[in-house]
């Protein structure tokens, strides 16, 4: 473990240029510079100008964008500075709007920022949001940051990516949530509630948190149906599938309890004033998830991607296409994002 240094590297993905990404990330810099320090941007150098006004002319004043051709460059950069490593050719593109053109340019920085973490270039990667449907317009065959990272950290790795489990965790003040199942339909979801599936959740849940805590965690595990299936009555995933994962996840030695009925189990785990208080509340499901982390805002939240060989984290929110280009976006979550990567790097390190 290593003292906490807030200039280690760290690679920071532009996103999609149609959407707030660009604006949240010079906002970022221009009103905390210390956190911003030791990040360099991954995407095009044009798009990131163009962004410049979207910000308010006092806030522009307080950076200037630097083009640079690596990362040791950008580290060798004054607070102040906002460095972007071109790594995607320039592409006209209409503001709030999917086009192949975007999800190209948000892939192409997403690669380049995973490139540089697989080889050690920088101590982590925080990425603004990218758009799905951009991405599929594009002809990336990954329907988001978690399941794309995964597969480039398989090939530099050697293995199939089956063989590289990774998990979405959401964080908040006061709640972390892991998923069992990431992007896929609901009805794909109920499927993949399966006894290795949630074993295979938390035995990456455990892995990850002695990474970046040092500890092994406690966990709840949440249910699938009604009443955590009332003893069978409303279904049988609970005690067919996941009492018997818990139950072999405590035999591994890790401290795991469940299931618990889902309408209550997050509330529970952020009201607990107990020593049994959850570190983490593994959710079987995408939604099941996000809606209590969300329902406590946006500002504060951090996604994170747990299995990779690097720290990933994102802000907890999309594109929001719907404002870009006004200058209304908000850098809260992208500066927590920052902030808890810089905080994993270094426990990591």
């Amino acid at each position: 473990m290593v003292a906490a240094n807030s200039h280690i590297p760290m690679a920071l993905t532009m996103g999609d240029p149609a959407g707030i990404g660009p604006e949240i990330i010079l906002k970022a810099f221009a009103t905390s510079p210390q956190t911003m320090q030791g990040c360099c941007v991954f995407g095009n150098a044009q798009v990131m100008s163009q962004a410049m006004a979207f910000l308010p002319k006092a806030m522009a004043s307080q950076i200037t964008l630097v083009a640079v051709a690596d990362v040791p460059s950008a580290m060798a950069l004054p607070m102040g500075h906002v460095p972007v490593c071109s790594v995607t050719p320039d592409a006209p593109m209409a503001l709030g709007e999917p086009s192949a053109s975007g999800g190209r340019m948000a892939a192409d920085a997403v690669v380049a920022a995973a490139q540089a973490a697989l080889r050690s270039q920088v101590a982590a990667v925080v990425t603004a949001p990218l758009h799905k449907k951009a991405l599929a317009m594009a002809g990336v065959n990954h329907p988001g940051h978690t399941e794309l990272l995964q597969s480039l950290a398989a090939d530099h790795l050697g293995c199939q990516v089956a063989e590289l489990p990774v998990r979405m965790m959401l964080s908040r003040p006061g709640l972390r949530v892991v998923l069992v199942s990431i992007h896929v339909p609901l009805r794909v979801a109920i499927d993949q509630v399966t006894h290795d599936q949630v074993l295979q959740t938390l035995v990456v849940t455990d892995r990850a948190w002695v990474q970046m805590h040092g500890h092994r965690p406690k966990v709840w595990v949440a249910g699938l149906n009604p009443h955590a299936g009332e003893d069978g009555l409303f279904g049988q995933e609970e005690t067919q599938a996941i009492a018997p994962a818990v139950a072999s996840a405590c035999a591994m030695g890790m401290t795991v309890k469940g299931p618990f009925p889902p309408d209550t189990v997050f509330m529970q785990a952020l009201q607990s004033q107990t020593p049994d208080k959850p570190d983490v509340v593994v959710a079987m499901y995408h939604d099941q998830g996000l809606i209590p982390v969300k329902l406590q805002g946006l500002a504060d939240g951090v996604n994170q991607t747990l299995g990779l060989p690097f720290v990933r984290t994102s802000p907890d929110h999309g594109t929001a296409f719907d404002i870009a280009g006004q200058g209304l976006a908000d850098p809260a979550s992208l500066l927590c994002a920052v902030a808890e990567a810089r905080r994993c790097a270094n426990l990591i390190a």
